[in-house]
């Protein structure tokens, strides 16, 4: 059945921080013909997060409803660098890093979107190929004190720090993907924002009729700190499995759940204030509306039947092996594969490798409930792993914070 207008735009806007210009949106939904809808993507590094689906997920929506997702694969952008949202000048990757992440992430993104209604633009097909006129053209349409408005931009000049003419391009190179493939639409998260707009500035100077812009809340990491980020290591990747991606939903901090119901577990915004009230008042038990969080994130990557599995995996190990809730933590080293008795060493476990390797072979050394054997294991398989030595010694190992 197709829906009317009103009914895409109610479905559409859930959980959208801002969409601009006001009332344009449903103007557009009301032609009723298929809309373009661009997400740019940098690809900068090789997994996607819970937090940059989250965009993905919008993009679903509207090839759901039956307009086109237009992808466009930032292989030219990523060796500039996004500055949105940074401190500091962001190193810059070369061709060969940023075809590597491509490689890596691409496959899932493809997964997280549909078939159909897609195109997939890299572009480096069009920005590669600019002659200085067209620089010169591009940079005449935005003046610096316009540049100059951004918050990140602003900060920096305030503090003395360096920021480089190559920064100031990245909106306009953003921009042109949006005059090169015609979009009705950009969507991204609100820190983003500056960038869709200087969109809007170059197709109107180019002739074409200005893009809407979306933006989604960004998603906080499972530090409950900061946003979520590979590079700080507060991620889980859609890729996780079922019981890794349930037992770190699991060690959020309970003020971040409501931003996670919404953005991580698609509930609806209304359904979780109210759950969250709930808590607050006493009502539902924090640890029981962590665990249907955890449930609704994993069986949105991975179906019901795996949310309840990794449930229960949860309970095998954390319940009816009695691990204590206050688990100390311990900085897994950065070597990989990882040497496990010199690890359990220097966790404070045993007291020599020795004996480590005594312990492992009279299986008495575990990692998540399973015996280990062997003497090194996989860096990735020990992120957030509980490794217990004997009936009363357990340590989770971290990434650095």
């Amino acid at each position: 059945m197709t829906k009317s207008a009103q009914e895409q735009f109610d479905h559409l806007t859930r959980g959208i921080d801002v969409v601009l210009p006001e009332g344009e949106l449903l103007e557009r939904l009301e032609e009723g013909r298929p809309l373009r809808v661009k997400l740019g993507v940098d690809p900068t590094a090789p997994d996607v997060t819970l937090g940059w689906a989250v965009v993905f997920r919008l993009l679903r929506r509207f090839q759901d409803l039956g307009h086109t997702a237009v992808l466009i694969l930032g292989d030219f952008t990523a060796r500039v660098g996004d500055p949105s949202g940074k401190s500091e000048t962001r190193k810059r990757l070369d061709a060969d890093e940023v075809d590597q992440y491509a490689e890596s992430c691409l496959p899932t993104i493809k997964r997280l979107l549909s078939p159909e209604r897609l195109e997939i633009r890299p572009n480096s097909e069009w920005l590669a190929h600019l002659q200085m006129a067209d620089v010169l053209e591009m940079t005449s349409a935005v003046t610096v004190s316009r540049i100059m408005d951004r918050d990140d931009f602003k900060k920096r000049w305030e503090a003395q720090e360096p920021i480089s003419l190559v920064e100031f391009m990245y909106p306009l190179l953003q921009a042109m993907d949006s005059v090169a493939v015609e979009a009705d639409i950009e969507i991204g998260g609100t820190d983003q924002l500056f960038n869709l707009l200087v969109g809007r500035d170059l197709q109107e100077r180019h002739g074409q009729r200005p893009q809407l812009v979306m933006t989604v809340p960004l998603l906080v990491g499972t530090d409950g700190e900061k946003k979520m980020s590979q590079s700080l290591a507060n991620y889980i990747s859609v890729n996780d499995p079922p019981e890794e991606m349930f037992g770190k939903t699991m060690n959020i901090p309970d003020g971040a759940m409501e931003d996670w119901l919404v953005l991580a577990a698609d509930v609806e915004p209304d359904e979780a204030a109210r759950i969250i009230e709930e808590v607050r008042a006493g009502r539902r038990h924090p640890g029981a509306t962590k665990r249907a969080l955890a449930r609704k994130v994993v069986a949105l990557y991975h179906g019901e039947d795996a949310a309840h599995a990794a449930e229960e995996a949860f309970d095998r190990l954390f319940v009816d092996k009695e691990v204590p809730e206050d688990v100390a933590e311990f900085q897994l080293p950065a070597d990989d594969p990882v040497r496990v008795p010199a690890l359990l060493k220097e966790a404070g476990l045993v007291s020599s490798n020795s004996e480590a390797r005594r312990l492992v072979a009279q299986g008495a050394v575990k990692v998540n409930g399973e015996r280990f054997e062997g003497e090194e294991a996989g860096r990735s398989s020990l992120i957030d792993a509980v490794v217990q030595v004997g009936k009363r010694r357990f340590v989770r190992l971290v990434e650095a914070r």
